[in-house]
């Protein structure tokens, strides 16, 4: 069996902790470094071989990260939040420059993904919604990334000049959650989806590294490869 080679960046967040736990059950995957803060990433790509980098770092340093992930010839799993549309279009021209492959996920939880498709279709009938997006206090990004990128697939079936008002909470107690309130003649519908534990994004996780190979260049959304 070939085992597919995998930094952690971010290994001292929860998330990296997480990500390093799972991938250590998974016998076609091989751990070969935990990298944060200080640690010199390009040199732990080549060093190791690495064939693809998991991100779950900060806003402010990811698309140092990504940059740093593309350019030395690895593929990337990105999980951190905060890419904005100009990012996503330079991380395209950095995939395409190195021929190397970039998945971003606003959200690696099946469960979300699911909610995300759901509001979709319901936008078709229901062009009135909000959203409330609700995350524990050490979140630093309002609105979250699975909130915009909820609210983009919206607008595929209201079109492009669609208001949809996002509401941010930040709470202890909380861990990821998110409502999409539809208003209708004499009738409300509410789609919800709860991330009770961050092992919920695990799954995703090690689906998007074990694909990532067979993409091509940018992808965004965990959707794109289920």
């Amino acid at each position: 069996m070939v085992r597919i080679k995998v930094i952690v960046n971010g290994a001292k967040g929860k998330m990296g902790q997480e990500t390093i736990k799972a991938i250590e059950k998974e016998s076609d995957l091989d751990l070969v470094a935990q990298l944060d803060l200080g640690d010199n990433l390009t040199e732990a790509i080549r060093k190791h071989g690495a064939e693809v980098v998991v991100d779950f770092t900060h806003p402010e340093a990811v698309m140092v990260n990504v940059r740093t992930i593309l350019t030395a010839g690895a593929h990337a799993v990105v999980g951190t939040t905060g890419i904005s549309k100009d990012d996503l279009a330079e991380i395209e021209k950095l995939c395409e420059k190195n021929k190397v492959n970039c998945l971003v996920a606003p959200n690696f939880a099946i469960g979300a993904v699911l909610m995300m498709q759901f509001a979709r279709e319901a936008a078709k009938h229901m062009p009135k919604a909000e959203i409330i997006e609700m995350h524990h206090p050490q979140k630093v990004d309002r609105p979250s990334g699975t909130a915009l990128k909820t609210a983009q697939m919206m607008r595929e079936s209201m079109g492009e000049g669609a208001e949809i008002p996002i509401h941010s909470i930040r709470l202890p107690g909380l861990v990821a959650h998110q409502e999409v309130i539809f208003g209708g003649l004499g009738q409300t519908l509410t789609i919800r989806h709860d991330t009770i534990n961050r092992e919920s994004f695990m799954p995703g996780v090690i689906l998007a590294i074990r694909k990532i190979k067979g993409l091509k260049g940018l992808v965004y959304g965990l959707e794109s490869i289920l």
